[in-house]
């Protein structure tokens, strides 16, 4: 089943992607999500329920820029309560953005909250998640950069 824009605009929804060698999470804010996303709600489940549920393999580096990017847009620095999902998705390996302007629909930026100093490899994932993985690509490499504009995943 699809994902309707209206669901997209309203809800805070998991999104994984990968670059080739890694993998990333968002956290939508109510963002547009990528086209490979949106078409299944089904396989955007299976990879929110998978990655989940892995086991913690990598420390985290919070991103140094990170309490000035939030400063401007909220007023206020980084909280334990807003590092506390993406703490654990990197933990499990993955690097992890936040929408940068949340309830914007079309506002394509998202920031890197945290980076994994392990990062999980999509070569180490079973076929059945990286076959649904690699329909959501990101065209430059994760390890380096500190910010996404979704219109570069596709």
């Amino acid at each position: 089943m699809m994902i309707t824009e209206i669901e997209q605009q309203t809800m805070d929804m998991d999104c994984f992607f990968t670059d080739g060698e890694y993998v990333g999470f968002m956290a939508s804010g109510g963002g547009k999500l990528p086209d490979s996303v949106a078409k299944s709600e089904e396989k955007r489940q299976i990879l929110a329920r998978y990655f989940r549920s892995l086991p913690e393999i990598s420390e985290v580096i919070i991103n140094p820029k990170l309490d000035n990017i939030l400063i401007k847009i909220f007023g206020s620095g980084v909280s334990k309560r807003y590092l506390e999902d993406y703490e654990f998705m990197t933990k499990k390996g993955l690097y992890s953005f936040d929408k940068t302007y949340p309830n914007n629909f079309l506002e394509p930026f998202y920031h890197l909250v945290t980076s994994p100093k392990n990062p999980l490899k999509l070569k180490e994932l079973p076929q059945n998640i990286v076959d649904v993985l690699e329909q959501t690509c990101y065209k430059n490499n994760l390890a380096n950069v500190d910010e996404i504009n979704i219109s570069e995943i596709n």
